[in-house]
């Protein structure tokens, strides 16, 4: 479980689609989660500043490729402040940003979604985009725009967001146990 508020932008070093080495000054051990731009992984590896992980192929068929730069979080831990909202490291799919526009001293950006994830967002409600909690600000058709602040902008990956770039998008998990529940599924098979 994380919160995604970024702890770090980590430096990619490597990664050949099944194995991805990032530098980091994250104290993590073998066996920890970690969220990399909104991917939960495990630690396969930790030394001399660099974390590196095994990449599953669901995860590959789900996410976007890793860029040169990735937003990392360590897994919230008790007594954690929750900062952000419950995420779960889980891609549900993958946005591509329509536009990028100068809002005062941050920026309005627009991602354009595929309509089985739009069902999930409301205005004013949670999304991860690339492993950072924001908030909806507004929603057309086609996609949604968050606002980013300026301390999001610098701590994140998000500031070199250009139109044409694909991110990782995980949903409200709080959206998908609702609509599950008003379906009255069973929750297992």
């Amino acid at each position: 479980m994380f919160t995604g508020i970024v702890r770090e932008r980590g430096r990619v070093t490597s990664f050949d689609g099944g194995h991805l080495v990032v530098e980091s000054r994250i104290d993590a051990e073998v066996g920890d989660s970690i969220s990399v731009d909104g991917v939960c992984l495990t630690v396969a590896e930790a030394r001399n500043g660099t974390l590196a992980f095994d990449v599953m192929v669901e995860t590959v068929s789900r996410a976007k490729r890793f860029g040169a730069q990735v937003n990392l979080e360590p897994a919230l831990r008790a007594g954690d402040p929750l900062g952000g909202h419950y995420v779960q490291g889980h891609v549900d799919g993958v946005g591509g940003v329509r536009s990028v526009e100068q809002e005062g001293d941050g920026k309005r950006v627009w991602i354009d979604v595929e309509p089985e994830l739009m069902r999930y967002l409301v205005e004013k409600g949670s999304i991860t985009v690339e492993g950072v909690s924001l908030t909806v600000a507004e929603l057309d058709g086609e996609g949604f725009a968050v606002a980013l602040v300026q301390h999001t902008l610098g701590a994140t990956t998000l500031g070199a967001l250009a139109p044409g770039n694909t991110v990782n998008l995980e949903t409200d998990v709080l959206a998908k146990y609702v609509e599950r529940l008003l379906a009255g599924l069973p929750s297992s098979k």
